[in-house]
């Protein structure tokens, strides 16, 4: 089968997502339409910005469907692709029974962890928070979070634990991109049947709020650096100090862990310039 003649929508909206299209790509498999969220104001200036793979698709003349809701007219748009797949990855959201059901070979997923663990929103997070391993999971999706029957699955290995998470996204993406490319060809002749996942051993993920960001300095310090790692993308490891009277916070952005020993290398005080934590422990002693 020619890469060319599998015809698939792909559904995604951040970074991730692009990642797997550009693994996607590399293996000559493009989507022929793809879905992602509505531009939305960001920044602290409010500037309307199209999410990433908007801005892929557009790069390379790929239609893009951008829904504020999933309804009918959506429906009658998507059932118009005549695709035989769908693929989604970090869509954002829910997508209808009736949408996943539309395609002759139903909707795959891409979930960055060894699934049934860490089903949910944040499991790359998770993984790094909580796990000493993860890998990338493609499953066949129904109505449940996660739950869906597995296409293929493998645990990821070349990176030192826990790694960032701005790594370890990078890396999982690419993964599930390649694992797409070699499976779909298989899949989509029926050469794969998905298997049902042990759903007793299901662990679950939460969304990541702001506050998770927030460390106690005298906490456990591998606890501490693995919240660093984890949420150097956001919401930033922080800690708070007061200086003139106000409460400042300090992300930090590099740290080390040794021996059991967690050394912080490298902060960024609001409103301020990144610098050495010896030099900001110098200018707030």
């Amino acid at each position: 089968m020619k890469n060319d003649s599998v015809s698939f929508v792909f559904f995604g909206t951040p970074e991730f997502a692009v990642g797997v299209l550009d693994e996607l790509q590399k293996h000559d498999f493009l989507p022929s339409l793809v879905v992602t969220a509505p531009d939305k104001p960001r920044g602290r200036k409010l500037v309307v910005t199209p999410p990433p793979v908007k801005v892929w698709a557009e790069e390379r003349g790929i239609p893009v469907f951008q829904p504020q809701k999933l309804d009918q007219e959506a429906m009658v748009k998507l059932k118009a692709e005549n695709s035989e797949l769908f693929i989604v990855t970090a869509y954002g959201k829910l997508i209808p029974k009736s949408i996943l059901e539309m395609p002759k070979h139903g909707t795959l997923n891409v979930h960055p962890s060894l699934l049934p663990k860490l089903r949910g929103a944040s499991p790359i997070q998770s993984s790094i928070l909580t796990e000493d391993k993860t890998g990338v999971t493609i499953m066949l999706i129904d109505e449940e979070m996660d739950h869906g029957p597995i296409v293929a699955q493998e645990e990821f290995f070349g990176l030192s634990w826990p790694p960032k998470a701005s790594v370890l996204q990078n890396a999982l993406s690419k993964e599930g991109g390649r694992m797409l490319s070699e499976i779909l060809p298989k899949y989509i002749e029926g050469e794969i049947t998905p298997k049902e996942q042990e759903h007793k051993k299901a662990t679950y993920t939460k969304k990541i709020e702001k506050e998770d960001g927030l460390l106690n300095l005298s906490d456990d310090a591998e606890k501490n650096f693995r919240k660093i790692q984890a949420f150097d993308i956001w919401p930033r490891a922080h800690f708070f100090h007061e200086s003139c009277g106000k409460k400042i916070r300090t992300i930090i952005t590099d740290a080390k862990f040794k021996d059991g020993k967690l050394t912080i290398k490298k902060v960024l005080p609001e409103g301020q310039n990144e610098m050495t934590y010896e030099e900001f422990l110098r200018r707030n002693s």
